[in-house]
């Protein structure tokens, strides 16, 4: 059977971070949700007990990962490890939008910093 999801129709989750997070896929094998951060919004720094993949829709967007720094735009992968700090800041004038995927789907609690 195919399933699909419009972004629109999936829901928002509630979470401590400044920006709009809705579950795209949750498995017992994967989570991949869509993110929009707003300019001068982020999320917070957190590190997730499993791998996390960033890819970025629209945007620029500096990303921190343990006591690295870049910034990347549309069409970048960002691959951030398990158990390493990671935060993503929209400090541009407009919206920043990516998915992140996670593998396996954590079985643990992100930890927020």
């Amino acid at each position: 059977m195919i399933r699909f999801i419009e972004k629109e129709q999936a829901p928002i989750k509630e979470t401590p971070h400044e920006a709009e997070v809705r579950a795209l896929q949750d498995t017992e094998y994967v989570q991949m949700s869509h993110i929009e951060i707003a300019p001068g919004r982020a999320l917070r720094k957190h590190i997730t007990p499993v791998d996390a993949i960033f890819y970025i829709l629209e945007g620029e967007a500096t990303v921190l990962i343990g006591d690295e720094e870049i910034v990347v735009g549309k069409d970048t992968f960002v691959d951030s490890p398990a158990k390493i700090p990671h935060q993503v800041l929209n400090n541009g004038d407009s919206i920043v939008r990516f998915l992140v995927i996670k593998a396996p789907r954590p079985t643990e609690q992100t930890k927020m910093l």
